[in-house]
């Protein structure tokens, strides 16, 4: 970095000619941080922490409540699934317009009753999710080379939690759950005016396979890496669904009443750094040997509120939550992009999806008054999800050193590029277009 140095009586003056766009980069990387606030932390998350107003109303039951929140993961599968197939429609224009989409589906959520409704607003919710958060995924991405903190934005998806969590616990004792509604719309309106400003910069993006062809022993961890991911998008949703509910109920009457919306906010103060700190991890054991690892803390997360009643437990379980959910789908889509499989981002992305959808209806006929069941379920996934990932790093030979962090951004990149089909064959040389100067961003 040159610099120029200006000699004054009072005091020695560095200038930097590179600041003025720094700045301006770092900007894009805040705005994409308030993009993913406001898709993923409250516009995805935020029938979590609601989720008990409405069932103690008597809106919904539990049962209920997960197949609405199938109908928004859904939703999301459906958003990142279209773009991925139709990058060029990842435009400035189409943001807004999901935008405000978002928006109305939440304010939709206070005006609608039935489960049918409600399922149809949070199902376009999802797809608005998914647009923004691929928009200002692609857009930080394009502006990392200039300086914007990848691990910035990233670290909206937790601060949107807390925010979710913050305002449950302070104005569900005084407003209705419809109002709740109204109140998260305003909020997710605020959050998103800077992205509106935002001029989206779509990238296609390559995973990049190592210099050694395909093997039998890749072919096996991959398909083991497929088992791994579909079990956790399974597992990690039905606590990501029903912890704070569980925690609620548990502590209704008990004096504790805002225990729910405290783990919420716990769960999101840990996600904050957690794809920092799995990427530090990876970078010293391997992203295919931090997979087993990242598992097998969630499965902890899964265990305690199904043998323990405890606060405690419930605070230790959702701290474990959020410091692993997101980091586990960064160093899944770092192992994938080290085998030597074509859009391995693509079809790894589908299958979470897929998973997440059969989370809550998987338990959904066990929710009765007590989440045990549910926990317990969502435990043996995750442990044979853990025992998934410890084949792949047993099978995969020599993975190559790579950054958990771009690789979350390629899940979501994933585009055909004219001249050189994504969808080739096992083995084929890939072509990255997010370039290794990525790594200086993340300061």
């Amino acid at each position: 970095m040159f610099s120029r140095h200006f000699c004054s009586p009072s005091r020695l003056v560095s200038v930097d000619p590179v600041n003025p766009l720094l700045a301006r980069e770092q900007r894009v990387a805040w705005a994409g941080a308030a993009g993913l606030v406001a898709a993923m932390g409250v516009g995805r998350f935020a029938f979590t922490p609601l989720l008990p107003l409405m069932t103690d109303a008597g809106a919904i039951d539990h049962s209920q409540g997960a197949m609405i929140a199938t109908a928004n993961y859904a939703g999301y599968l459906l958003g990142a699934v279209a773009l991925s197939i139709r990058p060029g429609i990842n435009t400035s224009a189409h943001l807004r317009v999901w935008a405000v989409a978002l928006v109305a589906s939440e304010l939709a959520m206070a005006m609608v009753s039935g489960v049918a409704a409600f399922a149809v607003a949070r199902l376009v919710a999802g797809v608005a999710s998914a647009v923004i958060f691929v928009g200002c995924l692609s857009t930080v991405a394009a502006a990392r080379r200039r300086g914007a903190s990848s691990s910035l934005a990233f670290s909206g998806v937790g601060v949107g939690i807390v925010i979710s969590g913050v305002v449950a616990s302070v104005a569900g004792p005084v407003l209705t759950w419809r109002e709740m509604w109204v109140l998260a719309a305003v909020i997710t309106a605020l959050v998103l005016t800077p992205v509106a400003m935002l001029r989206i910069r779509p990238e296609g993006a390559r995973v990049v396979a190592p210099q050694h062809g395909g093997t039998r022993s890749h072919a096996v961890a991959w398909r083991l890496l497929l088992v791994t991911y579909f079990l956790e998008g399974l597992g990690y949703i039905v606590i990501g669904t029903f912890l704070v509910a569980a925690i609620s109920g548990e502590a209704r009457g008990s004096g504790a009443d805002g225990a729910g919306p405290l783990a919420w906010i716990v769960v999101g103060v840990f996600a904050v750094p957690a794809v920092l700190f799995w990427s530090w991890v990876s970078q010293r054991l391997g992203a295919h040997r931090t997979l087993g690892a990242a598992l097998g803390v969630q499965v902890v997360a899964a265990v305690l509120p199904a043998v323990s009643p405890s606060p405690v437990a419930a605070m230790v379980a959702a701290a474990l939550f959020g410091g692993t959910f997101i980091g586990i789908v960064s160093v899944a889509m770092t192992v994938g992009a080290q085998l030597p499989v074509a859009r391995t981002a693509a079809i790894l992305t589908a299958v979470y999806g897929v998973g997440q959808m059969l989370g809550p209806l998987v338990v959904a006929p066990v929710l009765g008054s007590s989440f045990t069941l549910a926990f317990a379920i969502a435990a043996v996934v995750l442990t044979v999800a853990t025992a998934a990932a410890i084949g792949v790093a047993i099978t995969m030979p020599g993975p190559a050193s790579s950054d958990p962090i771009l690789q979350v951004a390629s899940a979501h990149l994933v585009a055909e590029i004219p001249g050189d089909p994504v969808g080739g064959r096992l083995g084929e040389p890939g072509v990255d277009l997010l370039q290794p100067t990525f790594h200086e961003s993340l300061r």
